[in-house]
């Protein structure tokens, strides 16, 4: 059994899924983490914050792709069999 976590972007992402990946990881609120980054990116004058974020952007590696399940709709579903016919 492997249940060594990673750190990696999050499929559920604003910029380029950086924050979402690190609250991910560490069991955290991705919105409060979002919110400590920014605040540490303009408590740092921008740039070296900024510098930092593109690097774990480059860094971090993506996410595997998730697959849609493909289902048939069923919002005329009348309770009929197809190919089943009834009388009236």
């Amino acid at each position: 059994m492997n249940d060594k976590k990673e750190l990696m972007k999050s499929n559920d992402k604003i910029i380029e899924g950086v924050c979402g990946g690190i609250a991910e990881y560490f069991g955290w609120d991705k919105a409060i983490v979002r919110i400590v980054i920014a605040v540490l990116i303009l408590s740092t004058g921008t740039l070296p914050g900024l510098i930092l974020y593109v690097i774990a952007a480059i860094v971090m590696p993506k996410p595997p792709k998730q697959t849609k399940e493909v289902t048939k709709p069923t919002d005329f579903d009348d309770g009929t069999i197809e190919a089943e016919f009834r009388e009236k």
